[in-house]
C-alpha cells in the first residue's frame, strides 16, 4: 500500500510537470498545478484500492493517472487565440 501511494504521487507529479511544460500559459499557477497532480493521483489510488482491494498495483496506478489528468484538465484555461463568444446574431 505504501508503494502504491508513493508510486501514485510520482505519477501525479510527472503528469503535472508534463502539463506545465507542454502548456505553460494555459494553467493558472504553476504551484497550484504541481500540487493538484499528486494530490489527485493519491485520491485516485485510494479510491481504486478501496474498490479493487490489494493485489492490483497496475490498475491502481492507472486509476491514479486517470484522476490526476482529469483534475488537471479542470484547471486548463482557454487559449488566448480564441475569439470571444458573442450573443445571438442580429
Amino acid at each position: 500500500m505504501v508503494l502504491e501511494a508513493l508510486g501514485s504521487l510520482i505519477v501525479g507529479l510527472a503528469i503535472a510537470l508534463a502539463a506545465t511544460r507542454r502548456l505553460p500559459d494555459r494553467f493558472p499557477a504553476r504551484p497550484l498545478t504541481l500540487a493538484t497532480g499528486p494530490v489527485a493521483a493519491l485520491l485516485g489510488a485510494f479510491l481504486a484500492h478501496s474498490i479493487m482491494g490489494p493485489g492490483h498495483p497496475v490498475q491502481i496506478l492507472l486509476a491514479a493517472a486517470g484522476l490526476s489528468a482529469a483534475m488537471l484538465s479542470l484547471l486548463v484555461r482557454p487559449g488566448r487565440g480564441l475569439l470571444p463568444v458573442r450573443g445571438m446574431a442580429r
